[in-house]
């Protein structure tokens, strides 16, 4: 195994400044220092307090200064699941979950929280459901059921022939017919957890994983939090192939920063790609009290998808809050990313120079008004739908979809709100991205939707998860879609994935998750719902249309012809055969046309 030895950060601070202490523009001002030892651990029920001592030599991440960034590394270490000495380790957990955020102690009731600003008053108005059936169930099965915390948090990844699913705090893997393949702690509570070689502590959370179709691989998530030692990491891991079992590199990097002379750590995080880098952001919380906005992190990802040394670049936003990273396909202008802003605005932020020179760039996208959202009853219990943070984000030939629960103007539910915007190009093109159509999820009389993930098909369909209840109906997770040719605005009638038989109360989700299939057409999906005492998550896929992008040239079968037709395509450089949509005809694109045409479609 490799371990993690060195970790290095710089910071460049805007050069009138610099000028001022007599240093030239863009002098690196370095520290370095050792990896931290293995966490301690976390006393039974208390607080996390440690997570490993934190040698006095660790990189510094002082983003104080307006516009400035630090640039961090840190080395991998290269584990084997199959190596675990259980591949499925038992998790049978009866009893009263810990709720994550009483541990952290975090300043949500106070900073947290955002709150909704005024917005400059418009006449847009968002679509609504149709009668009309879109969305068609396929594989679907139980996911992760309870662990010994809450709320789940559940996010999934899907590859060419197997689904990863995380939780606070597990992360498992499964064949696309359901069956479990592995199963473990993500902390160093499992025999051993996921995150344990790595150095990963008592206390992951708010874990998020996704399947890069440009590379073939499999990213996840956790963050580490320790008021003892004032500690906190991003910690992830990427797998080597489009196969979870076996080798992956794991990476546990520093992400205490500092501003004006006080710590904060990393809280409720976004995580995206795109063909250059692996995006995560953050919420900052002090470790006292306070908020410091939002940092993003970009990662190179030419090094770590081999192993190597992570490099990635930090810059902080201070005005920021919750934000959401993009998943983007194909050839974007810039890395996206997310927030929802005033009562009639959302902010999108994009980064120019990602990896060399980091820059921010923000523009607000007007949209229908809407009012943050209230509790949601459901048939005895009352849950927690947030404050109308978005979801997820995902990106594809300029248009980026997102959305969020809210109360729309004139509602007296919280109702999931769903956006697509054009990016138009922006920031490079000089043109703003503008809102292409947004839509309610308008379950009827007293329900309350919320929670809503959403993404978009090769074919431009998109498909939605959403939360769902009312004061006599259980929680339940339902999902439906629209057509690329649907009217403006419109979504298929919801369908039911999966439902409760118990109410519940307090924090829900905090987010449901979806994601694409290699295949670039079905939907899958990951939900909670409340059953037996404790939460449960729920794996679903279904299709919008007919969308078979192998059938190359149209006559209504998929065979060798297909095939040839691919690689005279491929051998071309033609773009049609950048089948995985990375902007490059590659041998990885061969590979990816080939997993479509096994998989029939």
């Amino acid at each position: 195994m490799v371990s993690a030895t060195r970790a290095t950060a710089a910071l460049v601070v805007p050069g009138a400044i610099l000028a001022a202490w007599g240093c030239s523009q863009n002098q690196p001002l370095r520290v370095g220092g050792a990896k931290p030892a293995p966490a301690a651990g976390m006393p039974g029920g208390g607080q996390p307090e440690s997570g490993g001592d934190q040698p006095a030599g660790m990189a510094l991440i002082d983003l104080t200064l307006p516009g400035s960034w630090v640039r961090g590394s840190a080395e991998a270490e290269i584990i084997d699941t199959r190596a675990f000495p259980e591949q499925i380790q038992a998790m049978d957990f009866v009893g009263e979950p810990t709720d994550i955020e009483q541990l952290l102690e975090e300043q949500m009731n106070k900073e947290g929280k955002k709150q909704l600003k005024p917005g400059r008053a418009n006449r847009l108005v968002a679509g609504e459901l149709t009668s009309q059936v879109r969305a068609e169930p396929r594989a679907q099965f139980p996911g992760i059921d309870a662990t010994p915390w809450s709320p789940p948090d559940p996010t999934l990844a899907v590859g060419p022939n197997h689904i990863v699913e995380t939780v606070n705090m597990d992360i498992a893997w499964y064949a696309k017919d359901g069956t479990l393949q592995f199963r473990s702690r993500l902390d160093s509570s499992g025999s051993p957890g996921f995150f344990e070689g790595v150095g990963g502590g008592a206390f992951t959370f708010d874990p998020k994983c996704f399947y890069d179709h440009g590379s073939g691989r499999f990213f996840v998530l956790a963050l580490e939090y320790y008021s003892g030692g004032q500690q906190s990491y991003i910690t992830f891991a990427v797998s080597d192939d489009s196969d979870p079992n076996g080798v992956w590199y794991k990476y546990r990097t520093n992400s205490v920063v500092t501003v004006g002379g006080q710590k904060y750590w990393v809280d409720y995080p976004g995580l995206g790609y795109d063909g250059d880098a692996f995006y995560v952001n953050g919420n900052l919380f002090g470790f006292s009290s306070g908020f410091g906005g939002v940092l993003y992190r970009s990662i190179d990802k030419s090094s770590v998808l081999n192993g190597g040394t992570a490099q990635w670049m930090d810059i902080r936003n201070g005005n920021s809050g919750s934000v959401q990273a993009s998943q983007h396909f194909g050839s974007n202008a810039a890395p996206y990313f997310i927030e929802h802003w005033s009562n009639t605005s959302l902010m999108m932020t994009a980064i120019r120079n990602p990896l060399t020179a980091p820059q921010l760039v923000t523009r607000e996208v007007t949209v229908p008004s809407y009012s943050g959202g209230s509790e949601a009853p459901n048939n005895g219990g009352s849950l927690d739908v947030l404050d109308g943070r978005l979801i997820n984000a995902m990106w594809r030939n300029e248009r980026l979809v997102t959305g969020h629960g809210v109360r729309p103007s004139g509602a007296n539910t919280t109702q999931s709100r769903w956006y697509e915007i054009d990016t138009r190009g922006w920031p490079e093109s000089g043109q703003n991205p503008t809102l292409v159509q947004s839509g309610n999820i308008n379950g009827g009389s007293g329900v309350y939707t919320w929670f809503p993930a959403l993404y978009s098909n090769e074919a431009g369909d998109i498909g939605l998860v959403t939360a769902y209840s009312s004061s006599s109906q259980f929680a339940s997770v339902r999902f439906t879609g629209r057509a690329a040719s649907d009217a403006a605005g419109t979504m298929g009638a919801l369908q039911l994935g999966k439902t409760g038989n118990q109410a519940a109360s307090g924090r829900w989700g905090d987010y449901f998750d979806m994601a694409l299939d290699p295949d670039g057409c079905t939907f899958w999906l990951v939900g909670e719902y409340y059953e037996n005492g404790g939460w449960d998550t729920w794996v679903q896929s279904f299709t919008v249309s007919e969308c078979c992008r192998v059938d190359l040239n149209g006559d209504g079968n998929v065979n060798t012809q297909d095939v040839l037709m691919f690689l005279n395509l491929w051998s071309a450089g033609d773009d049609v055969a950048d089948w995985n949509g990375d902007g490059t005809v590659n041998t990885q694109d061969v590979l990816a046309f080939l997993n479509s045409y096994n998989a029939g479609c």
